[in-house]
């Protein structure tokens, strides 16, 4: 088990490698505010992806195999679940017309809190299963529920406008009708104002919460060492951007995804569940939890809906 209360520089190397790479995409690579093409997204796409399999091997090599294994099995999860981030994604920058060219820089603050929120979701989370062992039974079960429900529930729907934030935003602050470039607040007339691009930031962080609520319980299924449960999270939220330009025209393809995603919560809330009574091996699990995803995705290209309606994002 790796030690991460008492290795604090682990901790800080990461953080700072992370928001290194993060400094570096946005101020050096994504500088100007431009639409993402299909081509730059899918290579941006094997780069985060082969960067958080370097970081496995590492894993592997310095910490064991359980460690590694842990942390390949939770990274698949998130992964897999980010799915329906790009659906929402896709929901609520069509609701606010959000310029294609502003979408790249919306993602990435939403990245930025996504690493803030989650953080201190994980921590909570752990602190709750060390302190009173009881709640794996209600995580294992919140988490059964979930799946159950993507299992019985075919469409996602999303709603801006009902978003409370968002109604508390426009009471609060004054809103323009238009865009002023990737800002979120301007100054008219001597006034502040917030933009709309604002709106989609908060409906996007609301909304990891929600999320986030399903894939941190059940990549603590899988594990309860928190830095593990931390860097597959953020290694899997750090490669949704891109994931989202290389995605949205395809989203149809995936129509069977959310069974499978059902199905792996479903499993891992039972895993657990029982984990007192019978520990379920994490080589079992990641097998399980692969073939689940990789089935489902099998499925879905075989048995593709129908391809009239696309979901690529909107242009200028």
């Amino acid at each position: 088990m790796i030690p991460t209360v008492g290795n604090p520089l682990l901790w800080s190397a990461f953080l700072v490698g992370i928001l290194l790479l993060i400094a570096l995409d946005l101020k050096v690579f994504h500088h100007t505010d431009h639409v993402e093409g299909f081509a730059p997204a899918v290579g941006w796409s094997i780069f985060w992806i082969t960067l958080s399999l370097l970081f496995n091997a590492w894993l592997w090599h310095e910490f064991g195999r359980q460690a590694g294994l842990e942390f390949l099995a939770g990274y698949l999860i998130e992964k897999a679940l980010s799915v329906d981030n790009i659906f929402v994604f896709l929901v609520v920058f069509r609701y606010f017309a959000v310029p294609a060219a502003y979408q790249h820089r919306v993602l990435y603050w939403g990245v930025l809190g996504a690493i803030v929120l989650r953080g201190a979701f994980i921590l909570v989370g752990v602190t709750l299963l060390s302190r009173f062992h009881f709640f794996i039974y209600v995580f294992g079960a919140l988490l059964i529920v979930t799946g159950i429900r993507l299992l019985t529930h075919k469409d996602v729907e999303v709603h801006p406008e009902r978003n409370p934030v968002v109604r508390f935003v426009r009471r609060l602050l004054p809103v323009t009708k238009r865009y002023h470039g990737h800002h979120l607040f301007v100054r008219l007339r001597r006034h502040r104002v917030a933009t709309p691009l604002l709106l989609v930031l908060l409906v996007i962080e609301t909304t990891d919460i929600v999320f986030a609520l399903d894939s941190i319980p059940a990549v603590l299924a899988i594990t309860h060492d928190p830095f593990i449960v931390f860097s597959s999270n953020i290694l899997a939220v750090l490669g949704l951007r891109a994931l989202y330009f290389v995605l949205a025209g395809m989203m149809y393809r995936f129509r069977y995804l959310g069974y499978g995603l059902g199905l792996v919560l479903s499993f891992v809330g039972v895993k657990m569940t029982i984990s007192d009574l019978y520990p379920i091996p994490i080589g079992v699990s990641l097998s399980v939890v692969a073939a689940l995803i990789a089935g489902s995705i099998l499925i879905s290209w075989l048995a593709p809906g129908p391809t009239g309606t696309s979901d690529a994002p909107p242009r200028d």
